[in-house]
């Protein structure tokens, strides 16, 4: 625990990296335009709804992905893949699978996690999530007026449909790849450390897989926002305690044996929330504009509110950029509290960084990113544009880090069409719209058959 930090020069020094790269142009071979064409025109928006619709239907919280994740292998069993479950514990495993090429080329691992960021539990997720489970927040796929709505059925069922239904079409476009796709889903993947399920979460249930012998060339992962990514955030989270005295509600105020820990704790939030955006600010780099925000407070017993609390807890999420490692930030973070201190000397408190998740990075000017780009232009029908900055953590950056290179893909999110009573804030990142899915699925068909379907020395290996 840390309640006084040393200074921090922050991120003075730190390697800049460019936002944008501007796409190296190289054509499909003949042999290559005919299979991305066949296996484009194979993709299905009834097989994409049904499969979004049945991975919906399957509960999958963090911890607890045994189900969905064996569902998922006996699809791409069934579909023709060289498919397995790989568990982790009695609840919980990750799917992989292969499609083989001819062992003389580059392979591309398809990429998402399988789990779901809350419980669908009124008794653990309510007033937390709202007043009540929207449609969006039950796992219960349904359909209405031509959307998937269901716990995850966008975030993160809609990205495991669309990277199967890629692998399939190419599968059945009889294309003769050179290199293996590698399809792998794994649990774990939420931002969360699981009390319910001896802290399952950020990201154990990929780096499980990959420490495990599944890893590839390449890799793809899909994510919200249609634009082609390098960098993915990671997090730092810290635990502010101001500390009081406990106290009787039927005491006198003024009295000088009791210290508030409640009331004071609203001027060290005030404090936190007035630095996070020149955090922000400072911070910002290559594609990730590393946000903060304080997520959560506690104080006290809630079935004994006549005993004011001596501790109030404040809990703050901060992204984090890959040059800015998370010791540099516990460091930037004590800073501040240091300045709260001195600024407050009536304040008692102290902090110490809970979780961390580094980020990870792939060389913009790697093979994949620039196949992605070519894609991504070839499907969309002009320049990839810079692509805005985001702060989202995710599994890429666990992969990345295991020194597979990734591109990101993804499609328009949240959509433009979401029924009102579902619109408000994240939701259960539930509502999916089918045919939004089918241009990110020809994008990751091209990268496949742009990669795979050469040799490894083509693509720089």
């Amino acid at each position: 625990m840390a309640a006084r930090a040393g200074s921090s020069k922050g991120s003075a020094g730190r390697r800049e990296a460019p936002q944008h790269v501007r796409t190296r142009q190289l054509p499909l071979a003949a042999r290559q335009e005919k299979w991305f064409e066949k296996a484009a025109g194979l993709i299905s928006e009834e097989r994409l709804q049904q499969l979004d619709l049945a991975l919906t239907d399957i509960h999958s919280p963090t911890g607890e992905e045994r189900e969905i994740s064996e569902f998922i292998a006996r699809y791409l069993d069934e579909a023709g893949f060289e498919a397995e479950y790989q568990p982790m514990t009695e609840d919980s495993g990750n799917a992989v699978a292969y499609l083989r090429g001819s062992g003389d080329g580059p392979s591309v691992m398809l990429y998402a996690p399988v789990d779901t960021h809350i419980e669908a539990d009124p008794a653990f997720d309510v007033p937390w999530c709202g007043p009540e489970l929207r449609a969006d927040m039950v796992p219960e796929g349904q359909l209405r007026d031509g959307l998937v709505v269901g716990l995850g059925a966008a975030n993160p069922k809609a990205m495991v449909t669309t990277l199967i239904e890629a692998a399939r079409c190419v599968k059945e476009s009889g294309a003769q790849l050179k290199g293996d796709i590698v399809l792998a889903f794994a649990g774990g993947g939420m931002p969360v450390s699981s009390a319910l399920r001896d802290n399952r979460g950020l990201s154990d249930g990929v780096m499980h897989m990959l420490n495990r012998g599944v890893t590839a060339d390449f890799g793809l992962i899909m994510k919200p926002w249609n634009f082609v990514y390098y960098e993915e955030a990671g997090l730092c989270w810290f635990r502010v305690n101001v500390r009081g005295s406990m106290g009787y509600s039927g005491v006198p105020r003024g009295i000088p044996t009791f210290r508030s820990s409640i009331v004071p704790a609203a001027t060290v939030i005030q404090e936190i929330e007035a630095w996070l955006p020149e955090y922000t600010k400072k911070n910002a780099s290559g594609q990730i504009s590393p946000e903060g925000w304080i997520a959560a407070v506690h104080s006290g017993w809630p079935d004994r509110p006549a005993f004011p609390s001596a501790t109030t807890e404040i809990l703050v999420d901060i992204r984090i950029t890959p040059r800015t490692p998370p010791s540099d930030v516990k460091a930037q973070f004590g800073d501040q509290m240091n300045r709260i201190c001195r600024k407050h000397p009536e304040i008692d408190l102290d902090w110490e960084m809970i979780a961390s998740c580094p980020t990870g990075s792939t060389d913009p000017d790697n093979w994949i990113i620039h196949s992605a780009q070519r894609g991504w232009e070839r499907v969309e029908g002009k320049k990839h544009p810079k692509s805005p900055r985001h702060g989202g953590q995710t599994d890429g950056a666990a992969i990345r880090n295991y020194g597979i290179p990734m591109a990101r893909l993804g499609w328009p999110w949240p959509y433009d069409g979401t029924p009102e009573e579902l619109a408000d804030g994240l939701g259960g990142m539930g509502v999916t719209h089918i045919p939004d899915l089918v241009p990110c699925c020809k994008k990751l068909i091209y990268a496949i058959i742009d990669t795979c379907g050469r040799s490894r020395k083509e693509v720089g290996l």
